[in-house]
């Protein structure tokens, strides 16, 4: 399911910052709700929820959304999204998942 228009206009206007803490190993951006039109934000947590699949980060299982290259999930008052080539099933596919320290 393609995202509406409302949503796709909501994600283009957004501020997304870039998760400066995740820059080497899982990088991303994401946007907080509270900073945000809540109306929108509801509504995209709910149509990742709706029309997105599961898939697992490491041994959790989360439910992902994509669109125009990048993979959207949120968590709580949170929605993340990523490069297509930044998830985990891409990373570990190619052996590119992060090392410990």
């Amino acid at each position: 399911m393609e995202l509406p228009e409302n949503l796709i206009k909501f994600i283009f206007e957004q501020k997304w910052t870039f998760a400066k803490t995740y820059a080497e190993t899982w990088p991303h951006e994401y946007i907080v709700q509270e900073k945000v039109d809540n109306n929108s934000y509801v509504q995209l947590a709910n149509h990742i929820d709706t029309y997105g699949y599961e898939s697992c980060f490491y041994k959790t299982k989360r439910i992902y959304f994509d669109y125009d290259g990048k993979v959207y999930w949120h968590m709580e008052n949170i929605i993340n999204r990523c490069d297509e080539q930044e998830t985990y099933s891409i990373r570990e596919k190619e052996r590119r998942l992060p090392i410990n320290k």
